[in-house]
């Protein structure tokens, strides 16, 4: 288990943990999956894909994928040169071509070229790993988990929430602080604020929603205006309007996203 701050016992531990939590749906009522996807199949297959890029290129490239191999079997029985040229954007190309054949041939011969929706399962596919399966789980089908990526772990130890390095022994130790109801959206939210505000060079500690919950508070810039000016995304200066609509439609935030990233620079 975490120690949190000095002195804190668990109880202390856990309020403060879900008052950051309240914080961040407060600042983040649009947070969802970044990455576009319709189905368990396209979900894993994206998911894949994210690693070492950004899910804005992944993003890039799905619509064509997806059309060319809508499904396990078309990818099963893909020409490799082909995949590897429309994946080829998001890096480490033709290793996540291996991977994403291979995985889309468990699909076809195990699994009726259906994504199977349990941890135990999905962690036995190439190229999935706990990450991935708590990622396809949590947004594909409904079931809790916390996705533990770049992002989660460095704002996870920040918080106090875990001392570990290690995604499993983070999952484990965030999953006790937080009711599993709320793990798949606390997952969102902590990753939206980890890309936004809590950056891993230099944090806008001085921008921050949950500031006054985080013993990390003052390993950033903390002066408000300079603060502001370190925010990405659409918290962003000069990102109002983006905003206004995604707190506005909070419901259609993925498609708002979308709609702004594809329109032209």
């Amino acid at each position: 288990m975490g120690a949190g701050a000095a002195g804190e016992s668990l109880l202390g531990l856990k309020r403060r943990a879900r008052r950051i939590n309240r914080a961040l749906a407060e600042q983040y009522p649009y947070a969802h999956a970044e990455l576009d996807f319709r189905s368990p199949f396209e979900l894993v297959v994206a998911t894949v894909l994210s690693a070492q890029t950004t899910d804005v290129t992944v993003n890039q490239i799905t619509p064509l994928l997806f059309t060319r191999y809508p499904d396990a079997r078309s990818m099963a029985e893909a020409d490799p040169a082909e995949l590897e040229t429309i994946i080829k954007p998001t890096g480490f190309f033709r290793a996540k071509t291996r991977n994403l054949m291979a995985l889309c041939n468990r699909l076809v011969d195990e699994y009726n070229g259906e994504v199977p929706g349990r941890l135990a399962d999905l962690v036995t596919l190439p190229g999935v790993g706990r990450k991935t399966a708590n990622v396809v789980l949590g947004n594909a089908f409904g079931v809790p988990g916390i996705t533990v990526d770049t992002h989660f772990g460095r704002l996870a130890n920040r918080f106090g929430w875990t001392e570990s390095d290690d995604p499993v022994k983070i999952e484990a130790d965030v999953g006790e602080l937080f009711e599993p109801k709320d793990w798949t959206m606390l997952s969102h939210r902590v990753v939206f604020h980890g890309r936004r505000v809590c950056h891993s060079r230099k944090p806008a500690c001085g921008a921050c929603a949950v500031a006054n919950w985080c013993p990390s508070y003052g390993m950033g810039e903390t002066d408000p205006e300079k603060a502001k000016k370190l925010l990405k995304y659409e918290l962003a200066p000069g990102q109002e309007e983006l905003l206004s609509k995604l707190l506005a439609e909070t419901h259609r935030a993925a498609e708002i996203r979308m709609e702004s990233q594809r329109r032209p620079l």
